[in-house]
């Protein structure tokens, strides 16, 4: 999500001991958002020529002064990519909006083919990730109509095996369930930065 190797994570946590991640039973870092915001932080202050130290050293003035600045709003005026998710499992919607989310996108959430056009209407998003079994199975025709309108990229999601049915159908790319998050964001980021190219391969069907 950061491009920082994990040994990068693991030095800066021995060696600064300002972003110190929970244990899992099975001894993996589990970073809260606030801390991948955190991370996003360093890693910003690093790629504008600043040390480590001195990124960590910024990153505690910032805390005494009242928290880590919204990295994730982006420069003022700046819009950042709307994500509109159609999706009926409450659970990955939400898994799916928070690292959206920590990637610096904003979200949007239709529980049904109803709600999704209603929202793809009136807020005109970048990106549609559509589950094709929405509404009994109104995410294919979600995606047909989406599609013919020509203003969103679309990524097909579903648990069955139906990448040439999406592609057909107009989506830009189509992901198996269950969803990889770090895969989804990647794929979003290529459906807005190279989407002309994803799209070229429509009739090659590959999953993503």
């Amino acid at each position: 999500m950061l491009d920082i190797p994990a040994s990068t994570l693991r030095a800066w946590e021995e060696r600064y001991s300002m972003i110190t991640p929970v244990r899992s039973e099975g001894s993996q870092r589990l970073y809260s958002r606030r801390q991948v915001e955190k991370l996003r932080f360093v890693k910003a202050q690093i790629d504008s020529g600043a040390s480590a130290a001195d990124a960590h050293r910024l990153l505690a003035e910032e805390a005494r002064a009242g928290g880590v600045p919204a990295v994730l709003e982006g420069p003022p005026g700046d819009r950042r990519p709307l994500v509109l998710i159609a999706e009926k499992d409450t659970y990955a919607s939400d898994l799916a909006e928070y690292f959206l989310r920590t990637d610096g996108y904003q979200v949007a959430i239709a529980v049904d083919a109803t709600q999704a056009k209603l929202q793809f209407d009136e807020r005109s998003p970048d990106v549609v990730i559509i589950d094709l079994l929405i509404s009994g199975g109104a995410g294919f025709r979600l995606v047909s109509e989406f599609a013919q309108k020509g203003t969103s990229q679309i990524l097909a999601v579903a648990a069955i095996d139906a990448a040439e049915e999406a592609l057909r159908a107009g989506a830009a790319a189509f992901m198996r369930k269950p969803l990889e998050s770090l895969q989804l964001v990647s794929t979003v980021r290529d459906l807005l930065g190279t989407s002309a190219i994803v799209r070229s391969k429509r009739n090659q069907t590959a999953e993503l």
